[in-house]
């Protein structure tokens, strides 16, 4: 059979709020049971030691907490609908999605994907007790009862189009529910699948069926294969699990708790009675299993059994298991049932067993079985190749395999055979990331902030980085995110301040961007190299290495010098043009197309003088071979001048600079920066008199550290010899828009041909005409410069941009630590953008690590008659904000109106939130909210649903619509 991979899982069972909480009540062998919550019924007027007629004869169960609170915001359920769902359906989503960020998934991807849903359900008592008040009943009450719509309400609310069903087989639904999950994987129905099982004890109706059929034990606890077992406690569960093909969970580098290698199910047959087991049955089941497996008996390191603590379901199992394991040599079969710690859970029984088989054979501990005072000696687990496992036991190190088993009460079984996972790959390690973490409102983000940011705590330092990578995967697709760079400490702290309300700036609000970040480049000139440039970026990204060592082979050739060594020196003759031009070509050239291949969209190139040969080699005008020839000669020829030119800086605007240089033979503009931000070039003589005139106009004249006068006369006698060596050049079509700093405008990419490089040898370098075109003409929502600093994104502010395109820095200069690549990682994120990040990481993602699942809210209560309570919470920001869309009169009852009907708060109400996705107003509700502002406003009685739903997607828009259409009236 196809192995089946269980990526992830999420439960909550009676004194255990999740797995972790849930191995650990295990682990310690605590049993859960507790008088009957005074929420659920009046125990004493049921209960009846002698378990007369209409009574049950325990006061006691295994209950789970709140489980009437639901975060019905995070699902965009209005409370009017929520308080009409059976709580189960309101559970399972939570764990479903829970379970599926366990498994490193984003369950919003899942979104239109052949995702399964299969859930075990037994009971559906919240459909007894609302449906039978027929003059109660509503559309919502319809909707939110039933078996079926638990698989179906959870492939609704996360878009999953894969097959969707409830399975009711008694006790073994959950476990047969993950069977079917497996066969539609195996069957290509499903390529994932979340297998599900859920039972909430509302009435005492089966408590009371217990105790006529003298199966309820009076104490409330299972006690399975102990001598003193006397019957079921019943108790409560939800629990989801995620499944995948192996081939395909090992693909995409999930972690992998076990491996389902077989599965079955089958039925009792006419037995001693419906409700009997049947031995026969459950052996042929077993044996099924094993052949499926393709393994024998003694192979199986122990059996998770179904044990409910009956004498006759313990017997028939016990002697069935002996028939299967009795022949065995070496070590017994280890017997172990969950029921003695959490009671049957029903519904989710099988699901309980097969979790705790999971995790029993991931941390390689099979859990110890409530034992009492001992093994019932009448089932002779010996003699049967049993032993029932009092205390915990360490199971081998690899290549375990375990059973699990579940019986329903009318004779349908389910077996299913596993065994430990694959050994995972280990993530390199890495000591920064980049921690993202989402949530549909503010106060939901500080929630989970917290919770993040105490996990992280106590992540080894080494794996924070790729325990970072798989929170940019999981947790980045809800509207409020909170994005931060920085190792484990500085990651923590952050978190910390979040989640106190502090740190505005590492958030962000807004819908994620389909379209990646537009992003306009520049690329430096010279004059921004330096000993030792991008060496800790360098060191810290392969990615980026790879590219500079690309570029620096295509180099070497061409020159006397190591470029690498160069670059990544500390004393290497950068001040030297003849290297620096090319060094300065192969960083800015690396680092342009490590963040182009992050999938950003370049906007706009602009290269500043030198830097225009880097635009053009990435934009494909010329190849890296010919832009390597081309930087090499022009570095080489002008280091050939002599060293009689000097370069200064002046603050004058270009009139004022001509003026000047009109009088100073032997000087000229070499650069147009800004309005105010020249640069003049020229011999020694000249360059020192026009300071010194600038001076005394007021202007303020700053030396610069240059071996030549580029940009003047002075370079005029190398230009023909540069014309003939690039003979034959044919530069391409640019790939992006490139923005001339020798025209000052847009270019095709095709003139840059021979002419063009000579003349940009002598030409001022337009680079304020440039930048001012490119962010007329085209635009771009950020602005980088590629190149060992950032000098000339300060210049390009210069030129009119508009104040929200911001500044991505990818290497800061001399004191870089080499992190600017994962800011600007962080900065696209958190700005709801999805970028490739192993470009800025500088590796591929390596195994997924596992993450807290998603805090949900629990102070929204929903119970028979409704929100029975609403625990008071400091109101979001946002919410005060909001306030301002009561404008007038009309609008605070439109407003009061819309809340009415989904039964929300009315200062919870905010502009941006739409009807469907944020406040839960289906088709059902919209069509009630448009029949009630009809009655509320006559002069609406004419507006069509056509010209109604199309319209209006959010609560602005609705305000808007019938405050403008009664405006049209008055």
């Amino acid at each position: 059979m196809i192995p089946i991979a269980v990526v992830g899982i999420d439960c909550r069972f009676p004194g255990a709020a999740d797995k972790d909480a849930f191995w650990r009540r295990m682990m310690d062998g605590g049993v859960t049971d507790t008088e009957v919550p005074t929420q659920r019924w009046d125990v004493d007027t049921f209960y009846r030691p002698d378990g007369a007629p209409g009574s049950m004869n325990t006061r006691r169960g295994h209950f789970i907490d709140n489980m009437d609170a639901f975060d019905n915001d995070f699902f965009g359920i209005a409370p009017i609908e929520a308080a009409a769902l059976d709580p189960q359906q309101r559970l399972l989503l939570q764990s479903s999605w829970r379970a599926l960020e366990d498994a490193g998934i984003d369950p919003r991807s899942l979104a239109g994907t052949p995702t399964g849903v299969f859930v075990g359900v037994m009971s559906s008592e919240w459909t007894s007790l609302q449906l039978l008040d027929f003059a109660a009943v509503s559309a919502f009450l319809g909707t939110g009862s039933g078996y079926f719509m638990t698989a179906n309400r959870v492939s609704y609310h996360l878009g999953l189009t894969g097959p969707s069903v409830a399975i009711d087989s008694a006790c073994s639904s959950s476990l047969t529910a993950i069977h079917q999950g497996c066969a539609a994987l195996r069957s290509g129905e499903a390529d994932t699948v979340i297998a599900a099982g859920v039972n909430l004890i509302l009435t005492p109706a089966l408590s009371i069926f217990y105790t006529q059929a003298g199966l309820s034990a009076p104490d409330g606890r299972c006690k399975p294969f102990r001598r003193d077992a006397d019957g079921i406690g019943r108790g409560e569960g939800i629990a989801a699990v995620v499944l995948r093909r192996l081939d395909d969970a090992l693909a995409d580098r999930q972690p992998i708790y076990a491996v389902v290698r077989s599965s079955v199910t089958n039925h009792d047959g006419r037995s001693n009675g419906l409700t009997a087991p049947n031995r026969h049955s459950q052996v042929a089941l077993m044996r099924r299993a094993l052949s499926l497996a393709e393994i024998d008996a003694g192979q199986i390191a122990f059996v998770e059994a179904h044990g409910t603590g009956t004498e006759l379901g313990d017997r028939i199992e016990a002697r069935a298991l002996g028939d299967v394991h009795r022949t065995r040599r070496g070590e017994q079969c280890l017997l172990g049932s969950v029921k003695g710690n959490i009671g049957h859970t029903e519904g989710s029984a099988g699901i309980a067993a097969f979790i705790k088989t999971c995790l029993a054979l991931q941390l390689r501990v099979l859990p110890p079985t409530v034992i009492g005072d001992g093994p019932n000696p009448g089932l002779r687990l010996d003699e049967n190749g049993l032993k029932l496992t009092g205390a915990p036991h360490v199971l081998p190190g690899d290549g375990v395999w375990g059973a699990v088993s579940s019986f329903g009460l009318g004779g349908g079984n389910a077996h299913a055979i596993l065994e430990s996972a694959p050994a995972a790959a280990s993530a390199s390690p890495s000591r920064r990331g980049v921690v993202t973490i989402s949530a549909p409102s503010p106060h939901a983000l500080r929630r989970n902030a917290a919770s993040i940011g105490r996990a992280l705590r106590s992540v080894d330092v080494d794996r924070v980085g790729a325990w970072c990578r798989s929170t940019n995967i999981v947790k980045q697709s809800h509207r409020h995110r909170v994005v931060l760079e920085g190792d484990r400490d500085a990651l923590v702290d952050g978190l910390e301040h979040v989640a106190a309300g502090a740190r505005p700036d590492l958030a962000s609000a807004g819908p994620p961007h389909r379209l990646p970040a537009a992003v306009g480049l520049l690329f430096s000139g010279q004059g921004a190299q330096y000993a030792g440039m991008t060496r800790p970026l360098y060191n810290a990204n392969p990615v980026y290495r790879e590219a500079v060592d690309t570029v620096c082979a295509v180099l070497r050739p061409h020159l006397s010098t190591d470029p690498l060594a160069a670059i990544l020196g500390d004393d290497t003759g950068l001040d030297h043009t003849s290297l620096a031009q090319p060094a300065l070509f192969a960083v800015s050239y690396a680092l342009g197309k490590t963040l182009l291949q992050s999938g950003i969209r370049a906007k706009f190139g602009i290269g500043h003088s030198l830097g225009e040969i880097s635009a053009a080699c990435l934009a494909g005008v010329l190849t890296v071979e010919d832009a390597a020839r081309l930087v090499v000669a022009r570095g080489r020829l002008m280091g050939s001048l002599p060293s009689n030119g000097a370069m200064i800086a002046i603050d004058l605007n270009v009139a004022q600079a001509e003026k000047l240089v009109a009088d100073m033979p032997g000087c000229g503009i070499a650069a147009v920066n800004g309005p105010r931000s020249l640069t003049i070039s020229g011999t020694t003589e000249a360059v020192e008199r026009l300071q010194e005139a600038v001076s005394q106009q007021g202007g303020k004249a700053r030396g610069l550290a240059v071996s030549h006068a580029f940009h003047s006369p002075l370079m005029e006698p190398i230009v023909t010899d540069f014309r003939d060596e690039l003979d034959g050049l044919e530069p391409q079509p640019a790939e992006f828009p490139l923005f001339s700093t020798v025209l000052g405008r847009q270019i095709d990419g095709r003139e840059m041909t021979a002419d063009y490089w000579a003349q940009q040898i002598c030409a001022p370098v337009q680079f304020h005409d440039a930048v001012r075109a490119a962010a007329n003409e085209v635009g771009a929502d950020y602005l980088a410069e590629a190149g060992p600093s950032c000098g000339l994104l300060t210049l390009a502010r210069q030129a009119g941009l508009p104040s929200l395109t911001h500044s991505l820095v990818l290497c800061s200069g001399p004191d870089s630590e080499g992190n600017e690549l994962l800011c600007v990682a962080a900065t696209l994120i958190r700005d709801g953008y999805s970028p490739d990040l192993t470009p800025l990481y500088g590796e591929p993602a390596g195994p997924l690590q596992r993450l807290p699942g998603y805090v949900f809210d629990d102070t929204s209560r929903f119970w028979f008659d409704g929100p029975i309570t609403q625990v008071e919470t400091t109101a979001p920001a946002i919410a005060q904000a909001d306030t301002e869309l009561v404008r007038d009169h009309a609008e605070g009852q439109v407003l009061s109106l819309i809340a009415d009907v989904g039964n929300h708060s009315v200062t919870a109400l905010a502009r941006y939130q739409r009807l469907t996705d944020d406040l839960g107003y289906d088709s059902l509700l919209q069509l009630r909210l448009l029949d009630r502002l009809r009655k509320e406003y006559p002069q609406l009685q004419h507006v069509a649903v056509a010209d109604f739903l199309p319209r209006i997607h959010n609560v602005g828009d609705l305000v808007d619509f019938v405050v403008h259409r009664l405006d049209k009236t008055a």
